[in-house]
């Protein structure tokens, strides 16, 4: 009895047996492709197909193979595709695929054993499934015909949904996986037939889609339809097309909407980007930054130089207007408040808290601060109104927010010590005044400066507050005193503020000229006796600049009904009031009491008044209505400014519903210009003394510097206060110099050494 392998063997050697067998597997393999494989025998077939691999028939048999595929093709499946070339193509071809690929699986079973044992040792044959392939995509989709007819289908279904036509997708998507499936190893079917068409068509869609969104001049439009623009293609080319065209649709789409006009989609006057900011179009303007940030670097430049350019025009406008006289200073920095709540809102919400935005938008608000050179001043200001008003107006948590963000707009300053110079002078004559709403939202204020910028920065301030508070500690020591020991004071209930020299911007050393009336400079001869006694080696100077009183007053007038006046008041003959006045008004009244008329020339010097304050006190007492008035001016000239000529005396027809009149201050033109003249006088004084010193500091550190090492660390040390110009700093330079504290090197003249 043979065995199977010598069996094998003879039916191998036998010329007509190999004929046979190769003959059988064609026909299975035809018999296959054209469905009818009832009267196959599998394991038959498969037989042959494993003889003809074991000696060395794997060759012949590869290229029948091959052979009978490519003539089914060609002679079956080609022409009944192109029976339908001109209708429902993509539905034949899906139909003749899917039969192919049933049919090449069972045909991968039969040629398993030449897969794994011919192909698999032997270069440049490729697998019985992709050499099926490779026929199917050169026999059948890459005949021209067929090739033209499949391109322009797939490109115009995509065309025809660009246009907003409903198509079908899953068509497309079953057409692009078959030229997937078909382009193996080296040969892409589906660049070939599809992809490069369809880019280069998508190429000259959104070319002429930009020059008519171009055309429309809509910002806000350009935006929405370029962000729904790369959506589609996005989403389309994920669910039908290979991974790879997706990045290279998406990528054209920007090219062309995107990165060839981006300085011009900002430029489009329609809905601008500044219009969407001024109208709170937050979610449009999160579309337009998404967008612009896929173009690195250049998108993000791009939309922070139209933010800015928005920002910066508006900054301008404000400023502006507050050097027209159309805005006041608190006003102003309202806005800037609002301006800054804007930027966060967009920030938040539209940017993504990105930080390169956020630093530009910060170097915005710095800009538009620093246009206006008044910056400091008017930010103490707006904290001074805000403590006047205090809790009248707003809560204390609404009042601490203000406060945060005034200390947001102070942290963009250069020049704080300019801020800290002005901020010193409306806090004391809050705090003197009484003007201030509550203590507590002082000392809230005062330590947000300190965490800001340090407690040497905020040192006067903290002595403010402990003067008034160690004052009243000594009023109630002087009233006691008084008590106890019965001293008379008059009609004069007297209480002092005692202020720490060199503390307070509105005292000096130096006696100010001003005769007070005998009552209350008697009582306070009396408190001055008192608080020496107790307190050795202290000196105390009247302040009456910043003083105030409380005047009792009384009116005379006829007893009759007066036309002249609103009300139905009856002017008695005899009207008491509570006048809250300054010092220096005060003087003024009390003279009243021996004298009914008086020349401005004849107060002046009794009263002994720098003629600029008597000025101002006097008007304030003798303008607004006749009713109003408390002294009434006869003047020969018709001027609004006071003559040396000028009378004065009591106005007994004064009237008023309240009994507390507050008489209000006018403030002195050359007493302002004056005082900031000395407030810029005295800053350029502190700023050399505060140059010099931190050179010494540097100096004593280093021994050894040169000339720009030591500028730049000199700007960096001083920077949390001001930033000085380098011209001031080389005076000072040459002042130490002088002072023998530094000294340039003999051989290099450009570096100072440290000899003191």
């Amino acid at each position: 009895m043979e065995s199977s392998g010598a069996a094998y063997q003879k039916i191998i050697k036998d010329e007509d047996s190999v004929e046979l067998m190769c003959a059988r597997l064609k026909d299975a393999v035809r018999q296959i492709q054209i469905k009818n494989t009832s009267d196959l025998s599998f394991e038959e077939i498969y037989r042959y197909a494993f003889l003809m691999v074991y000696k060395q028939g794997s060759e012949r048999l590869y290229n029948d193979l091959r052979a009978t595929i490519e003539e089914h093709l060609e002679e079956n499946v080609r022409k009944d595709v192109l029976k339908s070339l001109q209708n429902n193509l993509l539905s034949k071809l899906s139909h003749v695929w899917l039969d192919y690929q049933t049919a090449l699986k069972l045909i991968c079973a039969v040629f398993a054993y030449m897969d794994r044992v011919f192909i698999a040792r032997n270069k440049g044959y490729e697998s019985v499934y992709n050499l099926g392939l490779i026929a199917f995509g050169d026999k059948i989709i890459r005949y021209s015909e067929i090739q033209k007819s499949l391109s322009d289908i797939l490109l115009n279904l995509i065309k025809d949904e660009r246009d907003g036509k409903v198509v079908d997708r899953a068509a497309l998507k079953d057409a692009c996986q078959m030229l997937m499936t078909l382009s193996v190893s080296s040969v892409s079917v589906y660049k070939d037939v599809f992809e490069q068409q369809f880019l280069d068509q998508s190429t000259l869609f959104y070319t002429l889609e930009s020059q008519k969104l171009l055309a429309e001049n809509n910002v806000n439009n350009y935006i929405k339809t370029t962000a729904s623009r790369i959506q589609e293609e996005s989403c389309r080319a994920s669910f039908c097309f290979h991974k790879s065209t997706e990045k290279s649709i998406v990528n054209i789409v920007e090219d062309e909407l995107l990165k060839k006009h981006l300085h011009a989609i900002v430029t489009l006057e329609k809905c601008t980007v500044g219009d969407m900011i001024k109208n709170k179009m937050t979610k449009d303007l999160a579309c337009m930054h998404k967008l612009f940030s896929r173009l690195k670097p250049e998108g993000i430049k791009v939309t922070i130089d139209t933010i800015s350019s928005y920002f910066r025009a508006h900054g301008r406008s404000l400023v502006g207007e507050v050097a027209d006289g159309k805005m006041n200073a608190i006003t102003l920095v309202q806005n800037l408040i609002n301006l800054k709540d804007e930027m966060d809102a967009l920030l938040k919400y539209s940017f993504k808290r990105n930080k390169t935005i956020k630093k530009a938008l910060l170097s915005d608000l710095e800009y538009i601060m620093h246009l206006n050179a008044k910056s400091p001043e008017h930010l103490s200001l707006f904290i001074d109104d805000k403590m006047k008003k205090g809790g009248k107006e707003m809560e204390e948590e609404e009042i601490a927010t203000v406060f945060d963000k005034t200390i947001d707009l102070f942290l963009l300053l250069k020049e704080r010590d300019v801020f800290e110079a002005h901020y010193r002078r409306h806090l004391s004559i809050r705090l003197l005044l009484r003007k201030s709403d509550c203590e507590d939202f002082e000392r809230i204020m005062i330590s947000k400066l300190t965490i800001a910028c340090g407690h040497e920065f905020t040192r006067h301030f903290q002595r403010m507050l402990k003067d008034l508070s160690l004052s009243t500690s000594i009023n109630a020591e002087f009233s006691s005193y008084v008590s106890k020991d019965s001293i008379s004071l008059g009609d004069v209930d007297l209480k002092v503020d005692v202020l720490t020299s060199g503390f307070w911007p509105t005292t000096t050393t130096s006696r100010i000229n001003c005769n007070i009336a005998p009552e209350p400079w008697k009582a306070f001869e009396i408190f001055r006796n008192f608080f020496l006694k107790t307190r050795a080696r202290r000196k105390l100077t009247l302040q009456p600049q910043m003083g105030s009183a409380f005047i009792s007053a009384e009116f005379y007038g006829p007893e009759v009904e007066s036309h002249r006046y609103e009300s139905a008041a009856v002017l008695k003959t005899k009207r008491r009031y509570m006048l809250v006045t300054s010092t220096y008004q005060m003087c003024i009244l009390m003279l009243f009491n021996d004298c009914k008329v008086m020349s401005c020339e004849e107060i002046q010097k009794k009263t002994d008044l720098p003629e600029s304050e008597l000025h101002a006190a006097l008007q304030s007492l003798s303008m607004g209505k006749l009713s109003q008035r408390i002294l009434v001016r006869k003047s020969k000239t018709n001027h609004k400014d006071i003559a040396a000529t000028d009378k004065f005396f009591v106005n007994d027809e004064f009237i008023s519903k309240y009994y507390r009149i507050k008489i209000q201050t006018a403030v002195a033109k050359e007493n302002s210009q004056s005082e900031r003249k000395k407030i810029n006088d005295n800053l350029d004084l502190q700023r050399k003394y505060e140059i010099e010193a931190a050179i010494v500091r540097i100096m004593k550190t280093r021994r050894s510097m040169d000339h720009n090492l030591l500028i730049s660390e000199l700007i960096a040390q001083l920077k949390s206060r001001f930033s000085p110009s380098p011209v001031m700093i080389k005076k000072q330079i040459e002042v130490l110099i002088d002072k023998e504290y530094i000294a340039r090197e003999t051989d290099n003249l450009k570096r100072y050494i440290y000899i003191a």
